[in-house]
């Protein structure tokens, strides 16, 4: 028997199923988890270490250099991109796109293991590297703390409390601080007066240091009881380090020449300690123009309901707030939650739409009852059974899912049509109700089901793609092929039934003919003169089908296309070297602007790194003291078109450093639209990198449809370069070090030792008093030798003190020196299009032997 003519001799059976499959699918969508975006590994690992005081050069070969030669023998590397300056090496690992997220945490394992094999190679100074692997992790909820009239410092203990707090509601997987200043104890001291104590520099060094060790005093037996010792004395809070009592040491006599003082002193007689953050500081953020201003990041849990999170912080953090003082706000910079819910009322209303629109067109054509057949069991019966099979198959309600949903609409209902219009003629003609419903099901099944399987394979490559595209994109072929394989089940099944109960009896002469209408006489005619002049006419369809194949080539193509959430973002690059405080002032300008624009809601800043990734297809910056990134929220996504069409001409004649207006992509995407890679050889010149990029930086700029031109070698910056001469360093005993410690003391500070405060640890960090004296001139500073209290002008071991320029930046793609051009295509221009307009310029640069040329972007 057919599956049609089951359907109908079991029907009881059938009615039973239906009713329990819609109980099982509406109970699934109230259990699917509800997302912005579907889960896609970012398969990138960032590996950090510093290396202070050393150059770019010094960074890249000794340090960045190492590491990539142990991670280049991972077989699933894909490739490397490192950045080198001074004092840091980053280097972001790429894995294959065919290893997705249940395999890289095992890569990960395997990259820290390579990369402990060559911690001994790292030269003495460099830190262990630090390998970071939750690069993909989204903070979907971010929330702005802002505090009016209190410091950094009160504001955080507040924001502390409201961090760990949040973290323990239900659902939310991590709980984060952005935007803290490191915090230090300054010890700012006069070297003189430490001289005239007959103490040395590392005298004093040394008992600081001493003073807060943790000292294992072991334990003692007493009769039964093994009773451990504890000798006090650490440092307990700041005030303990002002009474820390110095005395000189022999060490200090034996190169002084002075006896041993019997005389202590506390060090509050002679410094001054002072708790404060770390200068300069590496990032802070405002809110609104608003700081100090520190943001909470919070990130839920995979496969979790987004909107029953995002309310239950609410609820939390509305709790909260009745406890924080007057004066602290909170506001919501990105809120997963409410865009998730926005997405699921639209779709929503889009189904609710479509049935309508069905019940609507079929009500016209084919009657009310047809309708009602139609639209509950090729609609909606279909939707549904499709919930029920996404919790089985694990899929969530987001972007792709819903989407596919939207497509699956219009091809839901075609095979419920056809079977319902069969039965219906069938009936007409006087045929048995019965025997009507089997037949017209029966005899179109297996045509039917191969159009639906063709409709379905149409998105299986999709599925099939091992990379980036297809995990975001898989969740389309899958919501699609379930629904439409249910749309021809149900068609087969319980369109018949509902056919037999609902068809009213045929009126008039049951033998007459039904196609005997004036429509259907109209295209027997149409269709029997195509047939007749059948080569005219497929001539006409292959002339139609070749204007569509060149209409095609006119088609703007994009990879995705613009989000549509109501917010965008503008980043700032000032010129390489300048300073963060500058940058904070330089980007104060552009949030008051934006402020002052009517549909502008709020505006975030982050200056010295981008924000936490709230928003899974961009990547956030690394930190640059340069860099800054305001995010812009509106009311909605067609206003954030409208502000940034208004903000980007004034930004361009405004503002000199390089800005760009960013709106959010949709699924997997690139920082930059369009790159061109040039690589050298593993020691290519920095010099002819430059050079050539420099050319394409020309042919870009020159070209009407590109727009914020730029290299990721940036520009070079400057340095002071202070000449030191061996012969009469060893006369003066002064040593490079001794230079690098007196300047360092005598501008940023030098770290000492640490203060315990709780489960934190701080650097107290040694500062000259007359820091701002000599700041004017670096040959009048004084050099304190390591082990003597007689100070030596610094010009008497120098032979000059000059500014030359460097490389802040050395790019290196799979262990090559390398350097991206990049830039955007203007608005209403694609990737394509742009580099269509370039690419014959831009291949004929010439290269010098050993270089090459890649076209990267989007």
């Amino acid at each position: 028997m057919s599956l049609p003519a089951i359907a109908v001799e079991k029907r009881t059976f059938v009615y039973v199923a239906i009713f329990l499959l819609t109980v099982a699918g509406i109970g699934a969508f109230f259990q699917l988890g509800q997302l912005e975006d579907p889960a896609f590994t970012v398969k990138t690992a960032v590996v950090t270490t510093f290396y202070p005081g050393a150059s770019p050069t010094e960074v890249e070969l000794e340090v960045t250099d190492v590491i990539e030669q142990a991670i280049q023998k991972m077989p699933e590397l894909d490739y490397l991109h490192s950045l080198s300056r001074a004092g840091v090496s980053i280097i972001k690992v790429e894995i294959k796109q065919e290893y997705w997220g249940d395999v890289l945490p095992q890569l990960w394992d395997v990259l820290r293991k390579r990369i402990r094999d060559v911690r001994h190679e790292l030269p003495s100074g460099a830190s262990e590297p630090l390998v970071s692997d939750d690069f993909s992790e989204v903070y979907g909820f971010v929330l702005a703390v802002t505090g009016d009239g209190y410091d950094m410092l009160q504001l955080h203990t507040f924001v502390d409390i409201m961090r760990k707090e949040l973290s323990l509601v239900e659902g939310v997987s991590r709980c984060d601080i952005w935007g803290t200043p490191t915090r230090a104890i300054y010890v700012d001291i006069s070297e003189s007066q430490l001289a005239q104590l007959g103490m040395t520099s590392e005298s004093l060094t040394s008992q600081l240091r001493q003073q807060n060790l943790v000292v294992d005093a072991g334990s003692i037996d007493i009769e039964s009881r093994r009773l451990r010792v504890d000798v006090t004395g650490g440092f307990q809070r700041p005030e303990d380090i002002e009474d820390l009592v110095l005395r000189s040491t022999p060490l200090d006599s034996l190169y002084t020449g002075q006896a041993p003082t019997s005389d202590i002193i506390r060090l509050g007689d002679l410094a001054t300690v002072t708790p404060d953050y770390k200068r300069p500081v590496n990032w802070w953020m405002r809110h609104n123009g608003r700081e100090p201003a520190l943001a909470i990041h919070i990130s839920a849990q995979a496969g979790v309901n987004a909107v029953k999170v995002g309310d239950a912080i609410d609820r939390r953090l509305n709790e909260l707030l009745a406890e924080i003082p007057v004066g602290v706000e909170v506001e919501k910079i990105a809120w997963q939650g409410d865009l998730v819910s926005d997405s699921i009322i639209s779709f929503m209303i889009n189904l609710l739409e479509a049935i309508g629109i069905v019940l609507l067109v079929l009500c016209v054509s084919m009657g009310l009852r047809m309708a009602v057949i139609v639209g509950v069991g090729g609609l909606v019966l279909t939707i549904i059974a499709t919930f029920a099979v996404m919790v089985v198959w694990g899929i969530d309600l987001h972007r792709m899912s819903l989407g596919a949903l939207i497509i699956a609409m219009g091809m839901m209902v075609d095979n419920a049509i056809v079977v319902a219009d069969g039965v219906a003629v069938r009936i007409q003609s006087g045929m048995d109700r019965k025997q009507a419903a089997i037949e017209a099901a029966s005899k179109p099944a297996i045509p039917l089901l191969g159009a639906t399987v063709i409709a379905i394979m149409a998105f299986y490559p999709i599925y099939a793609a091992r990379s980036d595209t297809g995990e975001y994109c898989r969740a389309l072929f899958q919501v699609v092929a379930a629904s439409l394989l249910l749309s021809w089940l149900f068609a087969m099944t319980i369109v018949p039934l509902l056919c037999m109960a609902m068809l009213p009896e045929p009126k008039g002469d049951a033998a007459a003919d039904p196609y005997a209408g004036r429509f259907f006489r109209t295209f027997r005619r149409l269709l029997g003169t195509a047939v007749r002049f059948k080569w005219p006419v497929v001539a006409v369809m292959v002339a139609l089908l070749l204007a569509a194949v060149w209409g095609f080539g006119f088609v703007n193509q994009m990879f995705f296309p613009d989000s549509s959430r109501p917010q965008f973002m503008v980043d700032y690059w000032a010129p390489q070297g300048t300073r963060i405080e500058r940058v904070s002032e330089d980007v104060r300008v552009i949030e008051e602007k934006l402020l002052e624009h009517p549909l502008v809601q709020s505006v975030s800043t982050f200056i010295g790194q981008g924000p936490p990734r709230f928003y899974l297809p961009v990547d956030p910056e690394v930190p640059y003291p340069e860099y800054a990134q305001l995010i812009v929220n509106v009311e909605n996504y067609k206003d954030g078109f409208a502000v940034a069409a208004e903000i980007e001409p004034w930004l361009r004649a405004n503002v000199s450093a390089l800005t760009r207006v960013r709106k959010y992509g949709v699924g997997p995407s690139d920082t930059w639209k369009l790159e061109v890679k040039i690589s050298g050889p593993g020691d290519a010149d920095l010099g002819t990198l430059r050079r050539l990029a420099d050319q394409g930086v020309e042919i870009l700029e020159a070209c009407p449809l590109a727009r914020e031109v730029r290299t990721n070698m940036r520009q070079r910056a400057p340095r002071i370069v202070a000449r030191f001469n061996q012969e009469r360093g060893r006369w003066s005993l002064v040593s490079r070090d001794d230079v690098g410690k007196s300047t360092k003391t005598s501008f940023d500070g030098r770290s000492v030792g640490l203060y315990r405060e709780g489960d934190n640890l701080y650097e107290i960090i040694l500062r000259r008093t007359d820091r701002e004296e000599v700041a004017g001139s670096l040959e009048t500073l004084s050099v304190l030798p390591m082990l003597s209290t007689e100070p030596v002008p610094l010009a008497q071991v120098l032979d000059g003190v000059e500014l030359s320029w460097e490389n802040a930046i050395i790019r290196r793609w799979d262990r090559r020196r390398s350097v991206r051009i990049q830039c955007s295509p203007i608005d209403g221009v694609t990737f394509p299009k742009l580099r269509s307009e370039v690419v014959e310029q831009v291949e004929s640069i010439e290269l010098p032997p050993g270089y090459s040329l890649e076209w990267w972007g989007e």
